[in-house]
């Protein structure tokens, strides 16, 4: 399928006059022209949403696929003008009817530098992102406007996000996760009901096409580096995780442990009488939730904060194996509900009913003294410190796509934790090295690949459960009563495996399969 594009500035797009108007669902959107790139979960919810609204909408996608066609077979049914797919498709920005589009809703996956994208800013064309058109159309008449709490940080994302719905509907609101997680953010505000509270997880790639947020708390968890190769530099990926704060109404909720993030909150443009408030694992200082005693006590949001606390939830409630970032991931969702008025048994009730979920810090198996960790969620190297820091001594399983970021911290921070690495990853000689410089007596075992041939002299690359069942025997040759088999690859799956879930499913079933046959083989003997 084919389709004009925009060669010149002939036919210009009308500005952003128009667009500022457009902040209700009942504004004004018939005959807007837009241009939707992508037609997964997030590009076909915008699509979907702009043609009811009445917009003229042409989508481009690079995927072309079976699920692609019937995607877009979909879209035109329900009123979508054109769908444009194929690799080739989504290079150039496509013409509207014949004119130059006033509107980019970009997916998360397009980064600013697309060659679509970065036609579209030098034509004056406005780029918004799922979250941006969500937040203009939230307001619709004889439905409810939901208040939004929204949650970014380099890692614990979800969990946070999870607990914080769990919390708002123990309080009996009707609340739901999306965003980042889920349910795309467009189909939760166009729910028919509607919500009292939307908890919104935004990743960077999200926020950075952002601009007019208002949400009535909000939290960056950490920072660290990552997904350097989307943003350019890590100063970029910062900037974009900082916009989490711009506009908050009630409470900016920040990591006291980690400055980055105070330091966010002390630039925002928020709202007059937002507070600042700090979560902890520790002592809470006044305006902050914190751990006493092993219980999640807050004072911020009491009156006597300047001489008292007032108990939250026992970190025992959050679930059995409780390390220190699933504690800070309790602290800032109590903190963030607390700003919605939440009482301490909400906190505490949702945290009961919370569950971390598979493929985080998610115990496999015991067997012979030996614990099996699956935390194939961590896909950076500030996700796999937090695991390396609940276990010692550690055979850890690792590697996989670095996205650019380096490992000479997180190896140096752990060293002495480290019995033995197991590496995976078609190329992980990024963490190899990071490992000969920081941790040269740790045994490294290298996988990934298979003796081929009649002589068996030829390797070649295995993949998925191949990879997984290769690096699970590694790591039981070598463990012992006491260690912990960690697996938290401080990278990206998509070299070897379908997704983290993927990674993490064949992790788990190498695990059993192992002991099942040591099991076996022991009835035998």
């Amino acid at each position: 399928m084919g389709s004009s594009t925009v060669t010149s500035t002939a036919s210009r797009p009308a500005g952003p006059g128009r667009l500022a108007e457009l902040t209700s669902w009942d504004a004004d959107w018939a005959g807007l022209r837009v241009v939707v790139t992508g037609i997964s979960k997030t590009g076909f919810s915008a699509a979907d949403t702009l043609a009811e609204l009445g917009a003229r909408v042409v989508v481009v996608a690079s995927s072309d696929d079976d699920d692609a066609r019937h995607a877009a077979e979909t879209l035109k049914i329900v009123g979508v003008e054109e769908v444009i797919l194929g690799q080739d498709s989504s290079i150039l920005l496509p013409l509207v009817g014949g004119e130059a589009p006033e509107l980019v809703v970009t997916s998360p996956g397009y980064k600013p530098s697309h060659p679509l994208l970065a036609a579209a800013a030098a034509a004056g064309v406005s780029i918004w992102g799922d979250v941006e058109l969500a937040w203009r159309v939230r307001t619709r008449a004889g439905r409810k406007t939901a208040e939004w709490i929204t949650i970014t940080g380099t890692n614990g994302k979800t969990t946070t996000t999870t607990m914080v719905e769990h919390m708002l509907v123990a309080a009996g609101l009707r609340a739901i996760a999306a965003g980042n997680i889920g349910t795309p953010i467009l189909d939760a505000v166009r729910d028919p009901e509607g919500w009292d509270v939307l908890a919104v997880e935004l990743s960077t790639f999200q926020l950075h096409f952002t601009q007019s947020l208002e949400p009535l708390s909000s939290v960056c968890l950490n920072l660290a580096e990552d997904h350097v190769d989307w943003h350019g530099s890590f100063e970029a990926y910062a900037a974009d995780k900082a916009k989490i704060y711009a506009n908050t109404k009630v409470a900016c909720v920040y990591n006291a442990e980690q400055i980055e993030t105070e330091r966010m909150v002390e630039e925002a443009e928020v709202r007059e009488g937002c507070r600042a408030v700090g979560f902890t694992t520790g002592m809470p200082a006044v305006s902050m939730v914190g751990v006493v005693e092993g219980l999640i006590v807050d004072r911020a949001f009491i009156a006597e904060r300047k001489d008292s606390a007032v108990e939250l939830a026992h970190v025992s409630d959050i679930a059995d194996l409780v390390p220190r970032h699933l504690v800070a991931n309790a602290a800032a969702a109590a903190a963030l509900v607390r700003a919605y008025g939440l009482t301490p048994e909400n906190v505490r009730d949702g945290l009961l009913a919370f569950e971390s979920g598979d493929h985080r810090i998610q115990p496999v198996a015991k067997a012979g003294g030996v614990l099996w960790v699956n935390d194939s969620k961590a896909t950076n190297p500030h996700a796999a410190s937090a695991s390396l820091s609940a276990f010692k001594p550690v055979i850890w399983i690792a590697g996989g796509l670095s996205k650019g970021v380096e490992y000479d911290g997180l190896v140096s921070a752990h060293a002495d934790r480290l019995k033995a690495v197991v590496l995976i990853g078609e190329d992980s000689s990024a963490l190899a090295g990071a490992l000969a410089r920081h941790a040269p007596d740790v045994p490294v075992i290298e996988t990934g690949r298979a003796q081929t041939g009649k002589e068996g002299m030829v390797e070649t690359p295995i993949f998925g459960d191949a990879v997984m069942a290769q690096a699970v025997a590694a790591a039981a040759g070598l463990a012992a009563d006491g260690d912990t088999v960690l697996m938290a690859p401080a990278s990206a799956s998509m070299d070897q495996f379908s997704s983290y879930a993927h990674r993490g499913q064949a992790f788990i079933s190498a695990v059993r399969e192992l002991l099942e046959r040591r099991a076996s083989a022991n009835k035998e003997s």
